[in-house]
């Protein structure tokens, strides 16, 4: 079939025609394609969701007479102690039975003997100064009656110094004198002897024998360390502020822990001592424990330098609300449920605060609900749901602000 011009060029317009089309839907395609992929995707924004109200824990205060449960830790040292010194010189001839270390004596009991025999000797020569020093007081006496008759028959008044000296008064005076002196002396060496045996100078537990026997001694040597056994002192720390709690008198209870479980001590709070402790700079406090080796009474012993935990009693008592301490926030800041469940920041007055517990002296009223748990970051007047003793973690429904 042969095709005229005219439908040859018509023919060809008709592709050239297909192909710009083409051409054109092409470029049109990658634009559109660009502008979506170069426009951000639109997202329609939808109000979040209110979140579940946090599960909290709470406590009903109320205010009532209390004081705070005040302890501390202190050391054992004796309320007496000395070291036994001897007051003569001499040799130590022994000591006396059962005065051993760990063993008790008891007042003016025996506990060493030093020998006798130069202060035996001593006691003589005195008692015969002594003797010897009357004698001399008799003869002088009997001078002095002869002088006074002898002037009595002179029949002459003389001044009173030359009738002194006639009368032999001031030989009689030093006569008196010598006599005196010699007493005291049988007096001294008579007492040395009585000290020759050392006794305890109260009731006592012997620490240590400083020397041994046959040792020779020189006045002021020490021979005995000896302890009272009738009060032990402790001599407690705490924190200064707590003190204003505290009065003498009070009770105290000790502890230790190398006490069988459950076995204390009672004390008595004696006095709170003008100084701070010097490496902590604490209040320094004395507590007398009486029979503090239980010599006479159930409980354990005591043992100087033993550490003991004292549980103080304090006498003062206010109204106040308890309150655990993981409940207070810093700030001394509480955080409350009103009657709409919502939460309020209250803060408080603080009377105490210990490591468990803390007294609130204002800022909370009786009947109010205190958050002690459940709380991350409070909000004032944020919802939340108290905890019921019967709820079970999947009916809490714990919320994203409860603490884990």
């Amino acid at each position: 079939m042969i095709l005229s011009r005219y439908d040859v060029t018509h023919q060809y317009g008709r592709i050239r025609l297909g192909a710009v089309v083409a051409l054109l839907i092409f470029v049109a395609t990658l634009a559109l394609a660009w502008w979506i992929i170069t426009q951000p995707p639109r997202i329609e924004r939808t109000p979040p969701p209110e979140p579940l109200p946090s599960v909290v824990d709470v406590v009903t205060v109320s205010a009532s007479a209390q004081a705070p449960n005040l302890y501390g830790f202190g050391r054992v040292e004796a309320e007496q102690e000395t070291m036994l010194a001897s007051r003569v010189a001499g040799q130590l001839e022994r000591f006396a039975d059962g005065v051993v270390p760990g063993q008790v004596v008891e007042q003016q009991a025996p506990v060493a003997y030093i020998d006798q025999a130069d202060l035996q000797l001593a006691l003589e020569d005195a008692e015969a100064q002594l003797a010897n020093a009357q004698a001399q007081l008799a003869l002088e006496q009997a001078e002095q009656q002869r002088a006074r008759s002898e002037y009595e028959s002179f029949g002459r008044q003389l001044s009173a110094e030359r009738r002194a000296l006639v009368l032999r008064e001031p030989q009689l005076r030093q006569a008196q004198s010598q006599v005196t002196q010699a007493r005291v002396a049988r007096d001294q060496a008579a007492l040395n002897v009585q000290r020759a045996t050392l006794t305890a100078p109260w009731r006592a537990m012997v620490q240590e024998r400083l020397i041994g026997a046959g040792s020779l001694l020189s006045q002021g040597t020490e021979v005995l360390h000896l302890v009272g056994v009738e009060q032990f002192w402790v001599r407690a720390s705490l924190p200064a502020e707590w003190t204003e709690w505290l009065e003498p008198g009070s009770r105290v209870t000790l502890t230790s822990r190398g006490w069988p479980e459950d076995a204390t001590r009672q004390g008595t709070l004696v006095s709170m001592l003008p100084s701070l402790e010097e490496n902590g700079l604490q209040a320094q406090l004395l507590i007398a424990v009486n029979d503090p080796l239980a010599l006479e009474t159930d409980g354990p012993a005591l043992r100087l330098g033993d550490v003991l935990r004292a549980s103080f009693q304090p006498a003062v008592q206010e109204q106040l609300i308890s309150l655990p301490s993981a409940a207070l926030r810093p700030g001394d800041v509480a955080w409350r449920v009103d009657e709409e469940n919502r939460l309020r920041r209250t803060p408080v007055t603080l009377a105490f605060r210990g490591e468990d517990d803390a007294l609130i002296r204002s800022g909370l009223e009786d009947g109010q609900q205190v958050v002690t748990a459940g709380l991350a970051q409070p909000r004032e007047g944020q919802l939340v749901r108290i905890r019921r003793p019967n709820d079970t973690p999947a009916q809490a429904g714990d919320g994203p602000g409860d603490e884990s």
